[in-house]
């Protein structure tokens, strides 16, 4: 009898250790510490976490890569650069850290260092900005399928070749092209998770500033990259922006056209035209040292603005060089008479004469009556001093039809008209050649575009 009590004791001994041990267990299971003991990520020296995550290293492991981008902070036409705020979300599977959530009290994610694992070494090739710009989370999220998501926030200054041909009204498209640093194409792949269409619309819906673009569209490639005994998977984004031009069209087009319309009406001043259009091409030249600073000096293609502002400001200066030219020929008949006494002035200096000359004689007259008197002494100064009226009159038609306009002045007339003409069709010729040009870009682009 005692032996088997003793036996009872024992069995219900054992079994009341078991149940404590799995008491236990399940208790350990319910936290993240027997998950991280299950995914060895206690272990300091996780030999796992240095290798690419596959069980078969002839499988590639692909990572999927969504770029949103929520602000457009500087676009540089000097430097050709592009300055942004950008945000990555990264996707890759682990297959090294898998578990059954249901064994452990229905964990099915968990937020680890991402010093425990290994994470992909993906870059920007356009990149150009500091490594202190890149915010990124010490931690990544990890899912019991092996899923592996991790985010990146930085402030990217990239490089961007620009086509300023029709600055302002122009269209640019910058890449953001992301690519391994080490691993190729056989080993990784990258994709993306969303389409072009729903990143767009994530970019455009949180943007927080664009200052003078405006988001188009962003189209994925998704391309391979040869070398001479490599292969890279490239993902890149094409960012297509377009400027608001109304700020250029206020500071820049408007007063050149301005200036134009002014320096043609010009023509229609009676006087002095020099200072007049010596202004105009002065205020011509401020602008064009506004323009200086805009645009890079190593373009190649010339921009139409640029175009524009440089044939107005040639067409002022040879229309000041021909106000200058006309001037010249008007000054040459300037020495042509001199002004002469009029004829009123000439009537009072006889008249004076003839008044002083018979005071005296009156004068005698009253005090001494004379027998003989000379009546007809009157009659023949009154002659006189018609034919003395009648030649200055005559003289006077002469010096007036000697300061009629010269050959040099008609000269001039002649050719400030002539300019005129020619100066007007020029500039109507002008403006409608660069709408054409203007047109012609535009439709360029958009053919470019829709290829």
């Amino acid at each position: 009898m005692s032996g088997r009590t003793t036996l009872a004791v024992l069995a219900v001994m054992a079994a009341a250790a078991a149940a404590a041990n799995v008491s236990s267990s399940q208790t350990s299971n319910c936290s993240y510490l027997g998950l991280f003991k299950h995914l060895d990520l206690i272990n300091a020296k996780r030999e796992v976490g240095m290798m690419r995550p596959v069980k078969n290293w002839t499988m590639h492991t692909t990572i999927l890569l969504d770029m949103v981008l929520y602000g457009i902070l500087e676009l540089g036409e000097k430097t050709q650069t592009v300055t942004s705020h950008i945000m990555l979300h990264m996707r890759w599977h682990d297959e090294f850290l898998t578990w059954n959530p249901s064994d452990f009290c229905g964990i099915q994610t968990v937020v680890i260092p991402k010093s425990k694992l290994w994470y992909p070494d993906i870059s920007i090739l356009e990149d150009i900005s500091d490594t202190g710009s890149i915010r990124q989370s010490p931690m990544v999220k990890v899912f019991s399928d092996s899923k592996v998501k991790a985010h990146v926030y930085q402030h990217l200054t990239s490089t961007c070749p620009l086509d300023l041909y029709l600055f302002p009204f122009d269209k640019q498209q910058c890449n953001i092209t992301f690519s391994s640093v080490n691993y190729y194409v056989d080993e990784i792949k990258l994709g993306t998770l969303s389409s072009d269409e729903t990143l767009t619309w994530v970019s455009d819906t949180l943007m927080i500033t664009e200052g003078e673009w405006i988001l188009v569209n962003l189209t994925i490639v998704e391309y391979n990259l040869n070398k001479t005994d490599e292969t890279l998977s490239n993902l890149a984004y094409m960012v297509t922006l377009v400027r608001k031009p109304m700020l250029y069209v206020i500071n820049l087009l408007v007063p050149m056209f301005y200036f134009l319309i002014l320096d043609l009406a010009s023509f229609f001043i009676r006087g002095e035209k020099l200072n007049f259009k010596v202004t105009v091409l002065l205020s011509i030249s401020v602008l064009l040292l506004i323009l200086k600073d805009l645009l890079p000096s190593t373009e190649r293609n010339m921009p139409l603005i640029a175009k524009f502002s440089l044939i107005i400001f040639i067409m002022v200066g040879l229309s000041l060089l021909e106000a200058m030219l006309v001037d010249f020929l008007m000054g040459l008949d300037g020495c042509c008479g001199q002004k002469t006494p009029s004829a009123s002035n000439t009537q009072v200096e006889i008249q004076l004469e003839v008044n002083c000359r018979t005071e005296p004689v009156e004068a005698g007259e009253k005090s001494q009556a004379k027998p003989t008197a000379r009546p007809r002494e009157g009659d023949l100064l009154k002659l006189l001093l018609e034919q003395v009226k009648a030649a200055r009159q005559e003289t006077e038609r002469q010096c007036k039809d000697e300061r009629k306009p010269g050959c040099y002045a008609r000269l001039a007339k002649i050719i400030d008209y002539v300019y005129f003409v020619f100066y007007l069709i020029s500039v109507a010729t002008f403006l409608f050649y660069m709408y054409v040009v203007w047109v012609e870009g535009r439709c360029f682009n958009l053919i470019s575009e829709c290829t």
